[in-house]
C-alpha cells in the first residue's frame, strides 16, 4: 500500500525538517514548502494531492498564511485532514480554522504532531469505508 501524502508548510527551516523527518519516519509521504505561496501553487496543480495538511499560521511570505493555505487545500479536497501549528496565532482558530482541525501551541512533542494527524486520517478513513 503507498504511504499516504501529507502536505507540510513550515518557514522556520529547523522546524520543517525536524517535521519532515518524524513524519516520514512515521510512515509517511511528505511534500514539503517552506512558504504559503509555494504551497498553494503546488495545491493547485496536477500533482498536487495529498490527504492531509500540517501548516504553521504565521508565514513569513505574507501572500497565505496557514489559515488561507488550509482552506484552499480543503477546496482541492473537502474531507482533508488539517493540523495547525503555531507559536501564536491559536486563539483565532475557532474562527478562523476549517471545520474538523487540530491545532497544536509550539512548543509540542513531536508525538503530538503524528498523533493529531493520523487521528484526522483514521476518522477520514472510517467514514469512507461505511
Amino acid at each position: 500500500m503507498e504511504p499516504v501524502r501529507i502536505m507540510l508548510v513550515e518557514d522556520e527551516g529547523l522546524l520543517l525538517f525536524e517535521f519532515e523527518e518524524a513524519l516520514i519516519e512515521a510512515g509517511f509521504n511528505v511534500v514539503a514548502f517552506s512558504s504559503g505561496t509555494k504551497a498553494v501553487e503546488y495545491l493547485r496543480s496536477a500533482e498536487g494531492a495529498a490527504k492531509g495538511v500540517v501548516t504553521d499560521i504565521k508565514l513569513s511570505d505574507r501572500a497565505f498564511d496557514g489559515w488561507e493555505v488550509a482552506r484552499i487545500a480543503r477546496e482541492v479536497d473537502p474531507e482533508g485532514a488539517v493540523v495547525y501549528v503555531s507559536g501564536h496565532g491559536a486563539v483565532d482558530w475557532p474562527s478562523q480554522g476549517v471545520p474538523n482541525s487540530i491545532v497544536l501551541e509550539k512548543p509540542f512533542a513531536i508525538a503530538q504532531l503524528i498523533t493529531a494527524i493520523s487521528q484526522l486520517l483514521n476518522g477520514r478513513l472510517a467514514d469512507a469505508s461505511t
